[in-house]
């Protein structure tokens, strides 16, 4: 239940499938990555690795062709994708709740920053899409050594909203979101809307709320906040 959840200090949340709807344009560019070097990938196997390291996302779907990479390999493919994930991502549209959602945060004072496994050069045309009034704060794959599921980029963002890990809450659409969120002592709020995978693997994976949008959270946030009070 959502007031099982501690009231947040600060909010992190993850990008892709998260605040903007690119869930698809991701699959297309592993898709299409992963079949120009041979190997074979459906929808439903890169679905649900959305989020997590690219560089891994390769190394499974291809020992699971019965491939093994090498590492220039895995890093042309991981590259390869970002690319094709650029054309792919032409017009990318916010999900439901966000932008209201964003504004208030802003009105109740809370701070919260944007942490995505995503390449710095890739972020720019989707955060372009969220049409906020400044730019946010944002921790990138680029800026820790360990992607998602790992803490390390969590654990940053906690640390750019000078909060203390357990008093954050970490929002995303992945299994690998919620994990990361675990590892790094924070409370998983997962969303569906832009997911790759539902509500059930989202709770698996250690989410301590679910909710179809983000439009959900903010009456929630509120509740906490004046409780706090």
């Amino acid at each position: 239940m959502p007031y099982e959840l501690p009231s947040p200090e600060g909010v992190i949340f993850d990008l892709d499938g998260t605040l903007v709807d690119t869930v698809g344009a991701r699959i297309d560019g592993w898709l299409e990555a992963l079949s120009a070097v041979g190997i074979p990938a459906t929808r439903q196997q890169v679905g649900p690795m959305i989020g997590m390291d690219g560089k891994e996302l390769a190394r499974r779907i291809a020992q699971a062709s019965g491939r093994t990479l090498t590492e220039e390999e895995v890093e042309q493919i991981d590259s390869a994708a970002g690319e094709a994930f650029d054309r792919y991502n032409r017009s990318p549209e916010p999900l439901p709740g966000v932008q209201q959602l964003l504004s208030d945060l802003d009105s109740m004072g809370m701070p919260w920053v944007i942490a995505t496994s995503s390449r710095a050069e890739q972020v720019q045309r989707s955060v372009a899409a969220l049409g906020l009034g400044k730019s946010p704060t944002i921790v990138d794959g680029s800026q820790v050594k360990h992607a998602k599921p790992e803490p390390d980029l969590l654990l940053l963002a906690a640390e750019r909203l000078g909060a203390p890990p357990e008093s954050c809450w970490a929002v995303g659409d992945s299994t690998w979101d919620m994990r990361a969120a675990d590892a790094a002592g924070m409370s998983g709020v997962g969303v569906t809307a832009g997911a790759a995978v539902g509500n059930d693997a989202l709770a698996e994976a250690g989410a301590a709320l679910v909710v179809a949008t983000l439009e959900e959270l903010a009456p929630v946030l509120r509740r906490l906040t004046r409780a706090r009070a």
